[in-house]
């Protein structure tokens, strides 16, 4: 019960590694924020976890936006108190017929939703949570990269999905450097391939592909980077700041 008495509000928290992230806080004690664009499967994955006897509470919210932002933290504080760890996992890497745009080719606006979404989100809810977690003198921030932010992947991934996840880390970095000093640690995940239902939508030769890369020879669990991440946020890890893990079973190692 390393995070009994602790309030976290997870983006992007119906999907498939948000739900996991979602269970791990629950598992360990804490009182749990899920925010998502997904109205319907939010109120009811909220819903099955409160029956349980779990605290958690569902915000449909676009954290693309600071107004979705600023939304999801009221609505968030109103039902759990006061959010002691923040988790931004929300992400999206718009396909084409199943292949990523090339940058020629690219729409304006969907650079500037993923945008948006993998990265500003970051900056809007730090940006609203920080000045509690410093007048308390403690908060836990972590962010979801991706190894496509530390290699090029332009056969998976577009630019601005690369991008975003490597701002991420420069994002993390500075956080760290900024709020170390009030009690406060930043940190990001480079999760590599990690076997969820979004997969399902992917050419089974291009996941055998990245497993034959893979010094594990398998793909990644959403457990597994739930796990990452609870540890990151834990007394376990209080000295462990500015850090980007891989979450890859040592796919594209650098």
């Amino acid at each position: 019960m390393r995070h009994a008495g602790r309030t976290v509000l997870v983006t992007g928290g119906t999907g498939g590694i948000g739900s996991a992230i979602v269970a791990q806080y629950l598992a360990e004690g804490a009182r749990v924020a899920i925010v998502d664009l997904d109205a319907a499967r939010g109120q009811a994955q909220s819903d099955e976890l409160a029956a349980q006897g779990h605290d958690v509470v569902f915000v449909a919210a676009d954290v693309g936006t600071f107004k979705g932002c600023q939304q999801a933290v009221e609505q968030a504080r109103a039902a759990l108190g006061e959010i002691d760890t923040l988790i931004n996992n929300a992400g999206i890497s718009p396909k084409h017929a199943g292949h990523p745009a090339a940058v020629g080719e690219m729409a304006p606006e969907e650079w500037d939703r993923v945008v948006a979404v993998n990265l500003s989100a970051a900056f809007y809810l730090t940006r609203l949570l920080a000045p509690g977690m410093q007048q308390r003198g403690f908060g836990r921030i972590v962010s979801m990269s991706s190894v496509a932010g530390k290699a090029a992947l332009a056969d998976i991934v577009a630019i601005h999905y690369s991008t975003t996840k490597a701002a991420l880390i420069g994002f993390t970095r500075h956080a760290a450097a900024e709020l170390g000093p009030y009690g406060i640690t930043v940190n990001a995940i480079a999760p590599g391939r990690i076997d969820t239902p979004l997969l399902k939508t992917v050419a089974q030769q291009a996941n055998d592909a990245v497993i034959a890369q893979t010094a594990l020879r398998r793909l990644g669990e959403p457990s597994e980077v739930a796990q990452t991440c609870a540890f990151l946020t834990s007394n376990e890890a209080d000295f462990v700041t500015g850090q980007v893990v891989d979450v890859a079973g040592g796919w594209l190692m650098t």
